[in-house]
């Protein structure tokens, strides 16, 4: 089949969905296309927590937090490390965020009754320097609604904008080829799949029933990164972090396979920092699986103890929480595709959340009463029903006892040494005897006392430091740690307007790209790290920048 609209966006996860309700909301007309069923509309945003950088707001203000423009700007120029030719653009897409995060965006938001659970987050506490990389201050937001309430709000925007006419939808359309004649994008054509009623993120058919073709002035590609393909992010890493590990677990749906890249780069597009990416270190086996090979996160607080594959604990920054990549880098010279936890029944109930909306049914479901529990005693319902029934727990009531669940652990793929239970006996006792003291020399003791003078982290996040030994906090437990694939940083390469950029630096006319394909802005908008919350985020911005740019341009 051929149809026409003004605007073609390929993609209808949040950038998407933000860039077709900017360029319909100007009066644009609109083909919304994807490879998935509508079921999946909102892509990997609705899985995630839906934590949202945000900088200065009143919800820091309230929590005590002095945060700042120019703070934020330091933190974030800090992380990103921009050293390369091709950061130009990325570099430009960075201020151009912070002013953002800084600036309209939270207001810009509510206007769409969105709204921020009121203890800020803080996450990648950072390497130790004031201009290196982290978060000085907590900025992460978690939506109240999670991922689903991100979502929600652009998506009634765009249904509103079906039922008047202005956007139609293409689900089960897997675009194969961006067409391009005179030097301007002009189209796409692909494969209509057979229709799939699976439920969202699960695998669904590649079986193939037509050709189509769409036709319009102008395409934006909102298409996501390569996460669900082990193999491209094998492809692509970087010789910085290492060997690329043999066994991960995925942190996103199969769906997100990267096709949309190279597609895109066979049109004339260009793309940078292909090896820049953001992998976490902390993801564990659900025991609950919605797509293959699924991981979740766990979000810890500062006191678990972390030890790599053979028993050795990591130095410091690399504490639970502090800085993701500077930790995969450390871990990837052992020779291992694992890392282990080790805390108490009282860390656990504490400091464990575990990312994604389907994890978290008290924000999900706006649920007040369910939320209290938080603070009571007990961890919350889907990290108990990890430790009970993931395969990645070891929970004993002696350390000999532990170390042999950990060993026996340690044959299950993937696999590694065995733990000495006496090395580890010393390790624990030297750390726990500098707990009797609010002062020290242990770093990771330090960063506990200090997160407990936020009162976000002392209320919530992290537990009384206590003696990893102490039978009154036990039992103990061991938690074996993957790798889990995520993000990818770098991607096409866009000016500020969104528009796609050749190999000479130009725009290449009609094509746009906004969201993770394009690095979340510019081709790389965090530079080397992130500092959480930037993700959503970036597809917000990206998304309301190209849809307001690209309606304008035609």
């Amino acid at each position: 089949m051929t149809d026409t609209a003004d605007i073609l966006v390929v993609g209808a996860g949040l950038a998407g969905l933000v860039a077709a309700a900017e360029a319909a909301d100007a009066g644009r007309t609109v083909v919304l296309v994807d490879q998935e069923g509508e079921q999946s509309l909102g892509g990997q945003a609705f899985w995630s927590l839906g934590g949202l950088f945000l900088v200065d707001s009143p919800e820091q203000r309230r929590m005590g937090i002095k945060d700042s423009r120019e703070l934020a700007l330091q933190d974030w120029m800090g992380s990103a490390q921009f050293d390369r030719d091709e950061d130009l653009w990325p570099r430009r897409w960075a201020e151009a965020y912070v002013d953002f995060a800084a600036g309209e965006k939270r207001s810009w938001l509510r206007a769409m009754g969105h709204r921020t659970f009121p203890v800020v987050g803080w996450a990648e506490r950072g390497d130790g320097r004031a201009d290196g990389h982290g978060n000085s201050v907590p900025r992460f937001h978690i939506t109240w609604g999670t991922g689903p309430g991100v979502v929600a709000p652009f998506e009634r925007r765009v249904r509103a904008h079906v039922e008047a006419g202005r956007i139609r939808f293409a689900f089960r359309h897997r675009v194969d080829e961006v067409i391009v004649e005179g030097g301007a994008a002009v189209g796409v054509r692909g494969r209509v799949l057979e229709p799939s009623a699976v439920d969202r993120g699960r695998a669904s058919s590649r079986i193939e029933t037509a050709d189509f073709e769409l036709r319009g002035q102008a395409v934006i590609v909102t298409s996501g990164g390569i996460g669900g393909n082990h193999d491209l992010v094998r492809k692509a890493w970087p010789a910085r972090l290492g060997e690329p590990p043999r066994s991960m677990v995925s942190g996103v749906p199969a769906h997100v396979d990267g096709r949309m890249i190279q597609i895109t780069r066979d049109a004339g597009a260009r793309i940078i920092n292909e090896d820049r990416m953001w992998h976490y270190v902390e993801g564990i086996r659900n025991w609950d699986s919605i797509w293959p090979n699924h991981g979740i996160r766990i979000l810890p607080g500062p006191s678990s103890l972390w030890l790599d594959a053979t028993g050795r604990r990591l130095p410091a920054p690399y504490f639970p929480g502090f800085d993701t990549l500077g930790t995969l880098k450390h871990l990837r010279v052992t020779g291992y595709d694992y890392s282990w936890f080790v805390l108490t029944q009282s860390i656990i109930e504490k400091e464990f959340a575990l990312s994604g909306s389907e994890q978290n049914p008290d924000l999900t479901g706006k649920d007040v009463k369910l939320l209290l529990s938080r603070v009571k005693k007990g961890a919350p319902g889907p990290v108990e029903a990890f430790k009970e029934h993931g395969e990645d727990f070891v929970v004993a009531d002696t350390l000999d006892e532990l170390v042999a669940g950990m060993n026996r652990l340690a044959g299950v793929e993937p696999t590694g040494p065995q733990v000495d239970a006496r090395a580890l006996r010393a390790l624990i006792e030297a750390r726990d005897r500098e707990i009797d003291n609010p002062f020290g020399k242990d770093a990771q003791i330090t960063a506990m006392h200090g997160a407990r003078n936020y009162r976000g982290d002392k209320l919530i996040r992290v537990a009384k430091p206590h003696r990893l030994l102490d039978p009154g906090a036990g039992p103990l437990i061991a938690v074996k740690l993957h790798i889990l694939s995520r993000k990818t940083l770098g991607g096409l390469e866009t000016d500020l307007s969104g528009r796609c950029l050749t190999s000479a630096g130009t725009p290449l006319p009609g094509l746009y790209a906004a969201g993770e394909v394009a690095g979340f802005g510019g081709g790389g908008v965090h530079g080397s790290r992130s500092l959480e919350g930037t993700f959503l985020g970036g597809c917000l911005f990206s998304g309301r920048t190209a849809g307001r740019a690209i309606a304008d341009a035609v």
